[in-house]
């Protein structure tokens, strides 16, 4: 009888999970529709008035997007005004929707990988995973990876698609 052998836990692949590099927290929209006047106008005096006003605990510790869901001009200024006050409070603050701030936040945790831990390896970028990725993680990946890694797989170790893998160097005809 012959011993069965794991070739896959005894190979040189690296395997990147995404689920790591996700983080925990609840995500909240700041809208500043509800501040304008009528849905259309934003009113300087009555919108710092308005901000002053609000009760920020809300954001405590929270991801917060800044955005404006109302079909309406919004002076620059004003979501910076906004950014002023979630700062001090919310854990991320970011100008843009619900999808800019997943991408802020999976682009923030990224950058905590060293691409040369990668070097000459073949690496396997899991596919399946318990919280939404989008093609931004992907491409973020692909861009961080490709200088480093020796190829680049999608899938599980045990069932790959490639994606990537590096040309090898051309030897030179004299060469023998």
């Amino acid at each position: 009888m012959t011993e069965i052998v794991n070739r896959v836990a005894n190979s040189p692949i690296v395997t990147i999970d995404l689920d790591k590099f996700y983080r925990e927290g609840e995500r909240v929209i700041f809208d500043l529709k509800p501040f304008l006047f009528q849905e259309m106008v934003l009113r300087e005096k009555d919108y710092r008035q308005q901000l002053k006003e609000l009760d920020w605990t809300y954001y405590k510790d929270k991801f917060v997007a800044v955005t404006c869901s109302a079909d309406a001009i919004i002076p620059s200024w004003a979501y910076m005004l906004a950014m002023t006050y979630l700062k001090p409070v919310a854990a991320e603050t970011i100008l843009g929707d619900q999808v800019a701030l997943e991408q802020y936040l999976v682009s923030k945790s990224l950058q905590k990988i060293n691409p040369e831990d990668f070097l000459d390896k073949p690496v396997v970028i899991k596919g399946c995973s318990k919280f939404p990725v989008t093609g931004f993680v992907y491409g973020e990946l692909m861009n961080l990876l490709m200088p480093f890694a020796r190829s680049i797989m999608y899938g599980e170790p045990c069932s790959t698609v490639p994606i990537y893998k590096r040309a090898k160097p051309q030897r030179d005809q004299g060469e023998e």
